[in-house]
């Protein structure tokens, strides 16, 4: 048994957390993988495609989305070819990380987001989001997949854990303001990022 599994386990006893929770509309599992980690999530979003699509490639207001970003914008854009950077500090219990990264985005409007690292705080990071209509165009279904491989010792140590809780915190905020977003349309009132 890995050094991994092993502060995997014992991290989990003591946070009472297990890799892989379905909770409201994020399922979410994280496992070992080499020398680094695969992520897979399923996200269910009572709103319209266009607006799911919308909050997720909203680069330049992420930022205001995700509170673990200080910083987010498009370097670059050629078509759906963007260069995105960003940074902030991901925050798990007692610890923080902070990072920086720069990422190639290839944008499959309405349909699917691949994300590369090019460079930043993590050795490797390749990430692709599938959005799929549901119950008739009022919901939308959306499958995650991430590849990630940490520079650090201790960052791969708690690894599991620390990407369960990230990408489940940061899906419930982009579901949170795809329904503001979708609230705002069906009401009327005029758009605010």
């Amino acid at each position: 048994m890995s050094i991994r599994v092993l502060a995997f386990s014992f991290l989990t006893f003591l946070l009472g957390v297990t890799s892989t929770v379905a909770v409201a509309d994020v399922a979410i599992a994280v496992r070992e993988a080499g020398d680094g980690f695969i992520v897979e999530a399923t996200i269910d979003a009572p709103v319209a495609l266009q607006t799911a699509w919308a909050v997720l490639v909203d680069y330049d207001h992420m930022a205001t989305i995700l509170d673990n970003l200080s910083s987010s914008k498009v370097a670059s854009r050629n078509g759906n070819h963007l260069i995105v950077k960003q940074d902030g500090v991901a925050r798990f219990g007692l610890f923080s990380y902070p990072f920086q990264v720069e990422r190639e985005i290839r944008l499959e409007p309405m349909t699917r987001i691949r994300a590369k690292n090019l460079s930043g705080s993590i050795k490797r990071m390749e990430s692709e989001v599938r959005l799929n209509a549901a119950n008739k165009g009022t919901a939308v279904h959306i499958d995650y997949r991430a590849e990630f491989v940490f520079d650090s010792i201790l960052a791969g140590l708690f690894a599991m854990s620390f990407l369960h809780h990230e990408v489940d915190e940061q899906f419930r905020l982009m579901v949170a303001e795809m329904k503001r977003r979708e609230a705002q349309l069906i009401s009327g009132a005029p758009p605010t990022q």
